[in-house]
């Protein structure tokens, strides 16, 4: 009897001694930010946490996420309503840390957990850092393609299966919201001219301060490019007035419209993001490019290697507990072998899947492929975005002026007018940066 008691002990130390070697969480709720067509996919990621990690509790705010950018902006990270774990583009991030929104954290640590990056430095990872503090986690890549319709296309007598040269066309036969810089970069890229740089000092530029002789023949292109579409547009509405196409409220609309078989376009200047919708406009007709297929003055249209970071809430550093429950969320939302139905969900391409995955999975339809491959050759090719906190004050400068153009009384005559216009807008801007 003693000897069983003394085994029964025995196993009784053992197992406590076993115990106390188990690692022990205090529980934790972290929440995450999510767009509503990402909830199905966020719903997931919260199941496959907390099924993983007991202690952690992961909730979803449902929200836009520039919606929820603002309302940092407007409030503080301390607020209840912004999520520890949230989505930014890459041209939020570096505002975020200025501001003090957004903590550092072990990307290169987390992207080894993930898996799949071959050089995470080389890519987003490596640019998505202040000194070698990682900002966040590339959340996806992106850039900018042409959605054609090859009914509309046909009918204009354009070969979508060769270079298309934007001079070549009718005014009427591309759409681009061209004042809005995010389009207007692709144009910008392509013709050498620099809206906001960085010279080897450090020191601030643009080319848009330059004088219009000292312009060089691609960048005067470019102007005479945007000025000639923006005057047929002026009277291109019925009755010769104004159609939508220079209108920043109402271009969306039209684009729906206008790229259908029943429109006019043949070109549509979108992000991948927008796929299905405009596949589902044009049916039978829907086909895209890749944008060094087009051409402005010889040269290829060309957007930004651009992308969005997964970031985490100032608020949680020094928390331990709060910053291991980001990771594990992060971790799990950038898991590679849910690639397809992160796309499926988000439209988003992950970073660090091969291509291969998308073009091997039985779940995309054809046309997804097709709209991966040509992001992802678009953004093999694309020039670096550029990252620099002071590069969010072109957005207002170049859209505001441009839309100026249509103002009833100061309309440019010619495209160097058109110009000097921009110039103005931008010479305040570099005085407002000194």
């Amino acid at each position: 009897m003693k000897k069983i008691l003394c085994i029964a002990l025995a196993l009784v130390l053992v197992i406590g001694l076993f115990a106390g070697c188990q690692e022990k969480h205090e529980d934790v709720t972290i929440t995450v930010q999510a767009e509503t067509d990402w909830m199905d996919y966020y719903q997931a990621v919260k199941t496959a946490v907390e099924t993983e990690y007991p202690y952690i509790t992961v909730q979803i705010i449902e929200a836009g996420a520039f919606d929820h950018l603002d309302a940092l902006d407007n409030t503080s990270a301390t607020n209840e309503e912004i999520a520890d774990v949230f989505a930014a583009p890459a041209d939020r991030l570096f505002g975020l840390n200025d501001n003090a929104q957004i903590a550092y954290i072990p990307a290169a640590d987390i992207a080894r957990n993930i898996g799949g990056w071959t050089d995470y430095e080389a890519g987003l990872g490596g640019a998505f850092k202040d000194g070698e503090n990682y900002l966040g986690v590339p959340m996806n890549i992106e850039t900018l393609l042409f959605f054609a319709n090859k009914a509309n296309a046909a009918d204009a007598g354009i070969d979508l299966n060769s270079t298309i040269e934007l001079n070549d066309l009718a005014d009427d036969d591309l759409l681009v919201a061209y004042f809005n810089a995010w389009f207007g970069v692709a144009f910008t890229n392509a013709a050498g001219f620099e809206l906001l740089g960085k010279d080897a000092s450090g020191n601030l530029f643009s080319d848009a301060t330059k004088e219009w002789d000292e312009l060089n023949a691609n960048q005067k292109a470019l102007f005479n490019h945007l000025f000639d579409y923006w005057k047929f547009h002026q009277t291109a509405g019925e009755g010769g007035v104004p159609d939508t196409a220079w209108d920043s409220s109402n271009i969306w609309a039209s684009m729906e419209t206008e790229y259908a078989s029943t429109g006019h376009s043949s070109l549509l200047l979108e992000g991948p993001w927008n796929a299905t919708k405009f596949k589902d406009i044009a049916g039978a007709d829907f086909d895209l490019l890749p944008l060094n297929q087009v051409t402005l003055n010889g040269n290829e249209v060309a957007h930004w290697k651009g992308g969005w970071a997964l970031v985490v809430n100032v608020r949680n550093e020094g928390n331990e507990s709060k910053m291991d429950a980001a990771q594990k969320v992060i971790e799990e939302i950038l898991n590679p072998d849910n690639a397809v139905s992160f796309y499926l969900e988000t439209g988003k391409i992950m970073e660090h899947v091969p291509a291969s995955v998308y073009q091997n999975s039985a779940d995309l339809a054809d046309a997804d492929k097709a709209v991966i491959a040509t992001v992802i050759e678009g953004y093999e090719g694309a020039p670096a975005r550029p990252l620099f906190s002071d590069w969010g004050n072109v957005w207002g400068t170049w859209e505001s002026a441009l839309l100026s153009w249509s103002t009833t009384g100061s309309e440019p005559a010619t495209a160097q007018e058109a110009y000097e216009i921009v110039k103005a807008a931008f010479d305040s801007m570099m005085a407002s940066l000194e």
